[in-house]
């Protein structure tokens, strides 16, 4: 941590100008009548109305001349800027690229034990709901295949169990005995939170997609971001690349994605997915990087889905990598007597 501070404090006397003489003759008058009570006029129009205290009118009378004279009568201190000392890594827009689609290629499956906790709400519903912590598996393999349920800590019962191999997706919710399949784009969002829940979602957070070099172009971009520093807990500016990957469609151009990377390690600690209206439809931030079976891998992950007005974080205590998973594992078939929707 280090602090970047403004000039030193400064405090400047200036000779009393006649004009300053003149209003303080005023106000020893005005405090001789306020003693007295004030003053009371009639109008125009013969209505008796009470006047403010020749106190009060010098008071204001001082302000308004003294505004001329603010330079002489102002003060400064220094604002410190905390931002982080840690040595800064550089890259080239190839660099993170080519860093992105290593991590693609690196990792094709995994099998994961995480700790789900969300929240539903914010300026559009008026109030937020939190829902307490659940134990999830999930499951998940490229190109488009995820499988992920949902657990009670105590009873281990079945809160939901979802499942998706592409564009289609199925979601099991036992307590409603509701099963709901449909397209993995929410085209019609549900006032239960739980029934716009997607795999998709869940696999673009966890999975990297590669920047397809022939369909997509990318454009780098420095900045910074707000974080906690670690030592001191205080918040902390620190420098960043943002990768924008713009897609066509057509004969259009959009913005797609960014991949924001932390110049301290250049990994990815953000990931913004757009729609094709430049809308953010979900925003994702990574945390906690560890080794797993030797690649690197986040164990915070935060989704958050705007539009929706949820979260999820999911919190990573055990990770398999590249380990293999049958076609079944990603079937979820309707349970009987369970009520179907489609969406």
């Amino acid at each position: 941590m280090g602090i970047t501070s403004g000039a030193l404090l400064q405090s400047t006397t200036c000779a009393q100008p006649p004009l300053a003489n003149q209003l303080h003759s005023l106000h020893t008058a005005s405090r001789a009548r306020l003693a007295d009570g004030g003053c009371i006029s009639a109008t125009k129009n013969g209505q008796r109305g009470v006047v403010m205290g020749g106190f009060r009118r010098a008071r204001i009378l001082l302000l308004i001349a003294l505004v001329p004279l603010g330079g002489c009568l102002s003060r400064s201190r220094p604002v410190a800027v905390d931002t982080s000392l840690a040595q800064l890594q550089t890259a080239t827009c190839d660099d993170l690229i080519e860093r992105i689609n290593a991590q693609a290629t690196e990792i094709q499956t995994l099998k994961a034990t995480v700790e789900i906790t969300a929240s539903v709400g914010g300026s559009k519903l008026g109030k937020i709901t939190e829902y307490q912590e659940i134990r999830g598996y999930i499951l998940a393999r490229k190109p488009s295949s995820l499988r992920m349920i949902g657990l009670l800590p105590i009873l281990q019962s079945h809160v939901f169990d979802m499942a998706s191999s592409g564009r289609e997706f199925k979601l099991w919710i036992p307590a409603k005995n509701q099963f709901i399949a449909g397209n993995n784009d929410v085209a019609r969002p549900s006032a239960e939170p739980l029934e716009n829940l997607r795999p998709q979602l869940i696999y673009d957070a966890l999975l990297l997609q590669a920047v397809d070099l022939q369909n997509e172009l990318a454009v780098l971009e420095e900045g910074g971001h707000n974080t906690i520093d670690p030592g001191s807990r205080k918040m902390a500016l620190r420098a960043d690349y943002t990768l924008n990957i713009i897609k066509q469609n057509g004969r259009e151009w959009y913005l797609s994605r960014k991949v924001v990377f932390d110049r301290t390690d250049l990994r990815p600690h953000q990931q913004l997915f757009y729609d094709e209206h430049g809308s953010i439809v979900t925003d994702v931030h990574y945390d906690e990087y560890r080794e797993f079976s030797g690649a690197s891998f986040p164990t915070r992950i935060q989704i958050w889905r705007p539009d929706e007005e949820y979260s999820i974080k999911l919190e990573v205590t055990k990770l398999a990598i590249n380990e293999p998973i049958t076609d079944d594992q990603f079937v979820l078939d309707v349970p009987s007597g369970a009520a179907f929707a489609s969406r």
